[in-house]
């Protein structure tokens, strides 16, 4: 984990908010992010999460408060901002009437790298999230996972001191997420700043040094992973199948401990030592049980509820 309390603060937002009309997407939210940190924002659909991201970007401005990027405003600086930045969006806003290889070349330009130095570039980006094969095609020729992978190739295009990854693992199989897992750790080392939104709850855990979880425009919770899991919901967790009848077990076993029952599951939360559960289960044989480590899910679900939200 790095250390924050020297390290340079590269993104730095304080009251910022984003209002379409009446509804206030982004409310009066502060954050830092630090260079070379690995920050996710978390939330349901609709909590303000992209509209925080495309504001970093500079595709959607402020309504109000201060939002700076390498000490740069995003209210009069939006070009050397966007010099800076690699940006993976959740859209599909490749070209379709260019090649793959010529999609990233003609993007460069938008950079000014020159001819040569951008097909260096591009070539290098394709064998690395193995796309070399579809060098020539259509983008219409490409699948779903392959148009993400590509679009995660533009990003790094440029060189970015940031990279902002809105969703970049959705449509993608096992193989082709952990390949930008890989990459993520490697832009970490080399002190690029990432900012990623994902719905998957193991990939904010595994790549982030820090999480921010939004919901209704506000951020309500920030930490590491380790810290808001031990915070909000203890170490392991036990699930069983719902019995009414081993409740007043359960709750003489674990009177501190957190219950939650999930239709005709229960889940029981605690922050005790490891062996606890085992030891019921010792006592009392019962089928369809497991132990497991309590995870970033268990917080999400805590803090957001489990209601289902419009998209």
């Amino acid at each position: 984990m790095m250390d924050m309390s020297s390290s340079e603060v590269l993104i730095e937002a304080s009251g910022l908010t984003k209002k379409f009309g009446e509804f206030v997407a982004v409310d009066h939210i502060d954050f830092e992010v630090h260079r070379g940190e690995c920050v996710g924002f978390l939330g349901p659909n609709g909590a303000g999460k992209t509209t925080t991201v495309r504001m970093m970007y500079c595709f959607l401005m402020p309504t109000s408060g201060v939002l700076k990027v390498a000490g740069l405003s995003v209210n009069t600086s939006c070009r050397e901002i966007k010099a800076l930045v690699g940006v993976a969006q959740q859209e599909d806003n490749l070209d379709p009437d260019f090649s793959v290889i010529k999609n990233l070349t003609v993007y460069a330009r938008y950079f000014d790298i020159p001819k040569a130095e951008a097909l260096k570039r591009a070539e290098e980006l394709l064998r690395f999230f193995q796309l070399e094969e579809k060098r020539d095609v259509s983008i219409m020729a490409l699948s779903t996972g392959m148009k993400r992978r590509l679009i995660f190739a533009r990003a790094l295009l440029n060189k970015p001191q940031i990279l902002l990854l809105d969703e970049p693992t959705t449509g993608l199989d096992p193989q082709a997420r952990h390949l930008v897992w890989d990459e993520v750790r490697l832009l970490k080392k080399q002190q690029v700043t990432v900012i990623l939104t994902t719905h998957y709850m193991d990939e904010a855990q595994i790549l982030c040094d820090r999480i921010l979880i939004v919901d209704q425009g506000k951020i309500i919770e920030q930490g590491t992973p380790a810290d808001l899991i031990k915070k909000h919901v203890g170490t392991e967790v036990l699930e069983m199948d719902y019995d009414q009848k081993l409740m007043p077990l359960l709750k003489e076993a674990f009177g501190e401990a957190r219950m939650e029952r999930l239709g005709e599951r229960i889940q029981i939360f605690t922050d005790q030592p490891h062996g606890v559960f085992e030891g019921f289960l010792n006592e009392h044989k019962l089928q369809n049980v497991s132990i497991r480590n309590a995870n970033i899910e268990d917080v999400f679900l805590k803090l957001t509820g489990r209601g289902l939200r419009e998209t």
